[in-house]
């Protein structure tokens, strides 16, 4: 079959797993019964069942069939292996947001910065610090760092809104890949103020490096979660080294 055709079942079965026609734990219809639904050879199914299981969407379990394993992630939750905007975290779970911009300056990196963030130093960057709400909630303080020879008309208008929208649509930038670090970091003054913190006394703690598709950094960013909600959610495989 052409590699479209494995395409196409691919996504339909990822669409109707996210859809919830096959919820967690839920077993998909066998090989045979799917070759037949879509028309295709067993091997092409096979391949598209490998991908979603690579995916994290379903696991095969001998003598049963391939049952779904996905659990869609709420707001609050860090997907491993995704790079999401706000927005988009916004639209899959459905959910009113905002965000308010704090600050909004240009900078030049220094020793410190540059050694922080990974920007080379004396860069032109623009810095934001910026509060993110859920259903007029506060739960992320967002301090990012941008390269402004990358998007030198970048207004705080636009950053109240998605930058990662503005970076694809407007200016073209195809957005690879990102570094991430999560860390647990004792709340600062600006969490304190923002977030409602409670008896906490500290913050989660995701740090991305992201890169655009010619390998040039564009953006560093902290995001400060409020500890209570935030989640990391990720789907992993065990690979055994073979002697």
């Amino acid at each position: 079959m052409p590699k479209a055709r494995f395409g196409e079942i691919y996504k339909d079965l990822k669409d109707l797993i996210e859809a919830g026609e096959y919820p967690e734990g839920a077993l998909l219809p066998s090989e045979n019964d799917l070759a037949t639904q879509y028309d295709c050879s067993r091997n092409t199914v096979r391949r598209a069942l490998a991908r979603l299981a690579a995916d994290g969407y379903v696991q095969s379990q001998q003598g049963k069939g391939v049952r779904s394993i996905y659990a869609p992630a709420d707001m609050t939750t860090c997907v491993a292996g995704t790079i999401e905007s706000f927005q988009e975290r916004a639209e899959r779970s459905h959910r009113d947001t905002r965000s308010e911009v704090l600050l909004f300056e240009d900078i030049v990196a220094d020793d410190d910065l540059a050694s922080e963030t990974g920007f080379p130093h004396g860069i032109s960057l623009i810095h934001i610090i910026r509060v993110r709400c859920f259903d007029d909630e506060p739960l992320i303080v967002d301090h990012n760092w941008f390269r402004r020879d990358v998007m030198p008309l970048l207004t705080p208008q636009i950053a109240t809104g998605s930058i990662y929208d503005y970076l694809e649509n407007d200016l073209g930038l195809v957005i690879a890949t990102s570094k991430r670090v999560i860390t647990v970091e004792l709340a600062d003054d600006i969490d304190r103020q923002c977030l409602d913190l409670g008896d906490y006394n500290s913050v989660a703690v995701v740090t991305s490096q992201v890169f655009s598709s010619d390998g040039v950094q564009f953006e560093y960013t902290r995001s400060r979660h409020q500890p209570d909600v935030f989640r990391f959610q990720d789907v992993a495989t065990r690979s055994r080294l073979m002697l």
